[in-house]
């Protein structure tokens, strides 16, 4: 774009430095909370005392804070499951069906050992549930990775149907007579009794830290294992890889199975390990719609596993914050959902600046153009 004697260059940057992707996610949260703050002006309060709200309930309250780990291990398990696959060069959409799946994998285990022994001789399937939960999600995501390397069918396409058949799955095990119908025929699954019900130590479920030793090893095996190189290798450049030995079917089956069991283990850690749930409920398509945000923490944290846990801790905080704030204000239904897109486009503006810089040059000066009489004196 020229203006007057200079014009506007828009060039992409080699190197971005760890300074400048900071300040720009930083600037990003401000933004997006700047704009959300008309979202919170009420008669009765002003936004300042909304967020005072909120984020003293996520982070300061006692509750809140434990509610907003444990909604940031589930997202953060999420946040794995699409992140293997998309160093990969594959897109994994199918986190609300690998999660279901996981829940019913899990909740089949004290299903069985209710029909087949005492509640009281569960010890062994405390193990057992995360175990059947991460081998359901791993089997869901399995398909779509066979599917994608044998038939070249688009893991896209696969993912997102299958999130609306485990859906239906769901509602057919929970609701009007379902398997796992609870005794009163609320529309939801039992409750775990007591035997089946995970350890806290320090008020937090096993899975929470597995979450967070998992992003440690996902960031070690991308950089340094030689399995982790293979899938990189094949995300960058699927045709040179194969000219150099790397099976497709391999790659597509191995981190598509991997993702589906972190998502499988995220439905396990929710519905099954999450102190006051301990069941798949009514809403459980709330949940399904949360683990999306872990497709957007992947993207924001480029792809590195450990940069992303503060980002599903701020997603977390948002997320159950502003639902609170919703509530004690009494805000229309909703306002949590529009802070966090909010944040999710502002996120996806300081990208853009990141990759992007613009500066102004010096025009170079254009040639003078001939008029006819000049011609015609010329001839």
């Amino acid at each position: 774009m020229r203006v007057g004697a200079y014009t506007l260059v828009v060039e992409r940057t080699q190197t971005t430095s760890p300074v400048r992707v900071a300040g720009s996610g930083l600037a990003a949260v401000v933004l997006a909370l700047l704009l959300a703050s008309f979202l919170f002006w009420t008669p009765e309060a002003g936004p300042w005392a909304a967020y005072r709200i909120a984020f003293g309930y996520a982070f300061l309250n006692p509750s809140g804070l434990l509610a907003t780990l444990h909604r940031a291990a589930y997202l953060l398990l999420c946040t794995l499951a699409f992140l293997v696959p998309l160093r990969g060069g594959l897109w994994n959409i199918g986190l609300p069906g690998q999660v279901y799946a996981g829940a019913l994998a899990a909740f089949a285990v004290p299903f069985w050992a209710g029909v087949r022994q005492a509640a009281s001789g569960a010890g062994g399937a405390l193990l057992w549930m995360p175990l059947a939960a991460a081998a359901a999600g791993g089997a869901l995501g399995a398909l779509a990775g066979v599917l994608r390397a044998k038939l070249s069918v688009n893991e896209i396409l696969v993912t997102m149907m299958l999130n609306s058949v485990l859906f239906w799955v769901v509602s057919d095990f929970i609701k009007e007579g379902g398997a796992f119908m609870s005794a009163t025929a609320e529309g939801e699954s039992f409750t775990l009794p007591e035997a089946f019900r995970p350890p806290l130590p320090f008020g937090l479920p096993p899975s929470a830290y597995v979450a967070l030793g998992a992003a440690a090893v996902v960031d070690f095996v991308f950089a340094r294992a030689a399995s982790g190189y293979r899938v990189r290798a094949f995300g960058l450049n699927p045709q040179a890889a194969r000219y150099a030995g790397i099976d497709p079917l391999r790659v597509s089956l191995g981190v598509f199975a991997v993702g589906g069991a972190f998502a499988g283990l995220a439905g396990y850690h929710y519905f099954a390990a999450v102190p006051g749930l301990y069941k798949i409920p009514t809403n459980y398509g709330y949940y399904g719609d949360l683990s999306f945000y872990g497709i957007i923490c992947a993207l924001i944290a480029r792809g590195n596993a450990v940069g992303a846990i503060p980002m599903a801790l701020l997603f977390a905080g948002l997320s159950v914050g502003g639902r609170f704030a919703q509530g004690a204000l009494r805000l229309p239904f909703g306002v949590d959902y529009a802070v966090l897109g909010l944040l999710m486009t502002t996120f996806v503006v300081s990208h853009l600046v990141d990759r992007y810089s613009l500066r102004w040059q010096r025009a170079a000066p254009q040639p003078a153009l001939r008029t006819s009489s000049s011609s015609e004196e010329a001839r």
